[in-house]
């Protein structure tokens, strides 16, 4: 066995890993290489393990270089999901052995494998901070609709039933989604990734992200969504809403319209991404019925260094967070992807 670093040629099989892989998922897919370095302009070292002409293991990799925050080599940076995919203990031993070097030879604090499980038990690791929200699609729509719970499920029916006249419209518009999205965040205290990240991820992926947008019945764009597909999931994972989204019940509607389009097209998971635990998100999630599952995010600490703490929540950045949310948006809009790129 042989670890190596993906060329172009390698792509499809790699890819084709991926998708045949139990644990794989769209972020795993060789796309992201390309994304992430255009957009955020960050180096990357996807690693694979061959054997016999034939992918054993991969691990998708990102050094996130950062003079304020800190220098770190991450799987995988900017996506929810990483880790090493493998087929043997031994091409995972080869995988770690190769990253903990790279880890030392970039100066980097620490390496992170962003997994769903706990995969080494002498490695530090953090299963308190982010939980992931996923839920199987059924195949009837009465019983998709019957298990969100009674509160969210009636402003579902409002929209529904015509009591509130709502446009659902799928469209190719980054523009029209960075507009909500941006001011959405904004107005969270988060800085905002760049508009040329969203539209790499249009041009890369396809058919694969897919865009949404609801309107009021007067034509005023109210929340936007970018959505992934991989397999038979369907992952809504970038959102964002008007402050007028609330008062019309946007945001439920527009989850229900991707939930059960995903279903009439035969998909079986819905998986609502991660969320911090104690934040909005996380609650409005678990108001949808889906149970929280920890994210289990496991570090290999380079030799006097400590578990990292970049969770928003922790008091240090308050200050940063009222004062962003503040900011003109042509200033958060500018500012955000300096800052955005350097966290990973």
């Amino acid at each position: 066995m042989q670890v190596k670093l993906l060329t172009p040629d390698k792509q499809k099989a790699w890819d084709d890993f991926v998708t045949n892989h139990p644990k794989g998922t769209f972020f795993h897919l060789s796309a992201w290489q390309d994304v992430i370095e255009s957009a955020f302009n960050q180096k990357t070292h996807y690693l694979y393990v061959e054997a016999d002409g034939a992918i054993e293991g991969i691990l998708p990799l990102t050094f996130v270089d950062s003079p304020f925050f800190t220098k770190a080599l991450i799987s995988n940076a900017f996506c929810v999901y990483g880790g090493p995919l493998v087929k043997s203990q031994k091409a995972a031993d080869l995988l770690d052995q190769e990253a903990i070097r790279l880890m030392n030879s970039l100066g980097a604090r620490y390496l992170e494998y962003r997994q769903k499980e706990k995969a080494h038990i002498d490695w530090a690791c953090n299963d308190s901070l982010y939980a992931t929200f996923e839920r199987p699609i059924l195949p009837d729509e009465e019983e998709n609709l019957l298990l969100i719970p009674r509160k969210q499920r009636a402003v579902v029916r409002k929209a529904l039933d015509g009591r509130v006249n709502l446009n659902f419209v799928w469209q190719d518009n980054v523009d029209q989604f960075f507009k909500i999205y941006s001011q959405s965040v904004r107005d969270l205290g988060t800085p905002v990734f760049p508009k040329t990240y969203f539209q790499a991820l249009k041009k890369v992926f396809q058919e694969d992200c897919q865009i949404c947008t609801v309107y009021s019945e007067e034509g005023e764009a109210l929340t936007s969504l970018v959505s992934f597909y991989f397999q038979e999931s369907v992952l809504p994972y970038y959102g964002g809403g008007t402050k007028a989204a609330r008062k019309y019940g946007a945001y439920d509607y527009m989850y229900w319209k991707i939930m059960d389009d995903a279903r009439m097209k035969g998909l079986k998971l819905f998986d609502f991404g991660r969320s911090k635990v104690g934040t909005g998100a996380y609650d409005y999630k678990c108001n949808w019925g889906f149970e929280p599952k920890p994210l289990v995010y496991e570090y290999h600490l380079a030799q006097g260094q400590e578990l990292p703490n970049m969770n928003p929540l922790n008091p240090k950045y308050r200050l940063f967070i009222e004062g962003w949310k503040r900011l003109p948006l042509c200033v958060a809009n500018h500012l955000g992807p300096m800052i955005v790129r350097q966290i990973g």
